[in-house]
């Protein structure tokens, strides 16, 4: 009896973005075990990652052996001017090109793990520990807000800040966690008199204790983030008669820099993942979303071991959420476009670039910090290196995992990728030993159709894109099959569109 031919076509693969929370075998092929150093693309693909373009000339002089750029903040006043501010090696920089120390004299600086914040025409520096900075266009330079015109009061050396219902407020002191500061109206350099003044919400945290680690403005609430709470106050806009609106109980934000704003919502690492918060203010609810649901284990294990500053950023223009763990060299890339039925978040990896923190400028542009300087997320190689795309898949049982699978064909559909080298690699019954197949895709959009004794490609042109069909004769047998895709990107990108598995189905295992 002749055997029977079956075929897996995985349209979009890996368009659930990666489940390692799952058992593989359960999982629906749209999700992908691996997808490194890919994104999830308008189209619902997965598509390779932009590189970067380092603009730092002088970063290796300047930055030593430091870890590099670990802050950079767009400043912009009313009329218009913009500078850009970075920090690291102890020191404050300005510019892309250059960087330009602008750390006042005789100042001491002991770490670069500075919240910059533009308000009311001025910049304001504020670390824990460190007399806070300012930089204002008509100063000129960036000077210790003691020497600021009209200064009055101490400032609070919080680690936290936020510029807010027309004024500063800042947090997390140390030996202080719990005390919120704020400044005079339109002044973040008066804090002894006006309407400047504070509050201790120590008796508010509904778990008995916490300790702030940072403040959002959302909606028209003041939202105070511990690690295991949330407090949220309503008629900020007058601190003296702000009221307690709600608070949430064990989920907060671990970290200052681990939470984001989409605009329309809240998204922060939580010790259970990372999680949205979504406010209806009119039923004063707090519902919390868990974003990270299919990669929870995978994001707790990476917090738990990391050791540097965890950050979040969203990029409007690129629709993500990039969740950072620096001394692990691994970034979370989470899609906003799309959000699963369950209201997670389709996730990709990014490995290699290694970014210490990013800023959005006002024209969209994506800026990281890097080891050597300022880099733009643009392109398709880290500055001037290559990269290698991943993606694999889950296990494929086609149905029946009882029986023998003799893998004949896998049909590849690929977007662009001009000149780009791939293997494509196939395996059985959870075996890391893939089998592989090499080739090079077509550096021109001539259409063409070429047969050896390998694999047959088709090439297929169009006005936006080259689409290449890739057929490879595959062997072995198993009872499942896993495929996965290698890309060394230099220079182009490459999207999968298609892949289709055909086999031969055998006796019970």
């Amino acid at each position: 009896m002749a055997q029977q031919l079956q075929q897996i076509t995985i349209s979009a693969p890996g368009f659930a973005g990666i489940n390692t929370q799952d058992a593989p075998i359960t999982q629906d092929p749209s999700f992908a075990s691996i997808a490194d150093n890919c994104i999830i693309d308008k189209q619902g693909r997965i598509a390779s990652r932009s590189g970067y373009d380092l603009l730092s000339t002088n970063g290796g002089s300047v930055l030593g052996s430091s870890d590099g750029i670990e802050v950079i903040h767009q400043f912009r006043d009313g009329a218009g001017n913009t500078k850009i501010f970075s920090a690291g090696n102890s020191k404050i920089f300005s510019g892309t090109t250059t960087l330009v120390d602008e750390t006042p004299g005789s100042y001491t600086i002991s770490d670069d793990n500075w919240k910059i914040v533009s308000f009311n025409d001025s910049a304001y520096f504020f670390q824990r520990g460190h007399e806070p900075l300012v930089y204002s266009n008509s100063s000129g330079a960036v000077q210790k807000m003691s020497l600021v015109s009209g200064a009055s009061g101490t400032p609070p050396q919080g680690n936290e800040v936020i510029g807010a219902f027309g004024r500063l407020w800042v947090a997390d002191i140390t030996n202080d966690k719990s005390t919120i500061y704020w400044s005079d109206l339109l002044n973040g350099s008066v804090w002894d008199s006006g309407s400047a003044g504070s509050i201790d919400i120590s008796k508010v945290w509904p778990n008995g204790y916490d300790e702030i680690t940072c403040l959002k403005a959302h909606n028209g609430f003041l939202i105070i983030f511990g690690k295991d709470s949330i407090v949220i106050y309503e008629g900020a806009d007058s601190p003296s008669t702000m009221v307690l609106s709600d608070t949430v109980s064990s989920i907060g934000c671990l970290t200052r820099d681990g939470i984001t704003s989409t605009g329309k919502d809240l998204v922060f690492l939580d010790r259970s993942g990372v999680r949205s918060l979504s406010r209806t203010i009119q039923e004063k609810s707090s519902p919390i979303g868990d974003v990270s649901k299919n990669v929870n284990n995978d994001i707790k294990s990476l917090t738990s071991l990391e050791t540097g500053n965890i950050r979040m950023h969203f990029s409007p223009k690129d629709a993500f959420i990039l969740l950072v763990f620096p001394s692990l060299s691994v970034t979370y890339c989470f899609d906003t476009r799309f959000p699963l039925q369950d209201g997670s978040y389709r996730v990709t990896t990014w490995t290699a670039i290694d970014p210490l923190c990013f800023a959005n400028l006002i024209d969209d542009t994506l800026y990281l910090g890097v080891s050597n300087g300022i880099g733009e997320y643009s392109g398709y190689a880290d500055d001037s290196a290559t990269y290698q795309v991943s993606y694999f898949s889950h296990p494929l049982s086609f149905g029946d995992s009882s029986k023998l699978k003799f893998v004949k064909k896998i049909i590849l559909t690929l977007f662009d990728g001009a000149d780009t080298t791939i293997a494509l690699n196939w395996g059985y019954d959870y075996a890391v030993d893939y089998r592989k197949q090499a080739f090079t895709l077509p550096g021109n959009a001539t259409a063409q159709y070429n047969v050896s004794e390998y694999n047959t490609t088709a090439e297929y042109s169009t006005s936006v894109s080259l689409i290449t069909r890739q057929i490879v004769n595959a062997n072995g047998s198993g009872s499942v099959v896993s495929v996965g895709l290698e890309a060394t990107i230099s220079g182009n990108t490459i999207a999968l569109q298609e892949i289709n598995i055909h086999a031969l189905i055998g006796r019970m295992v």
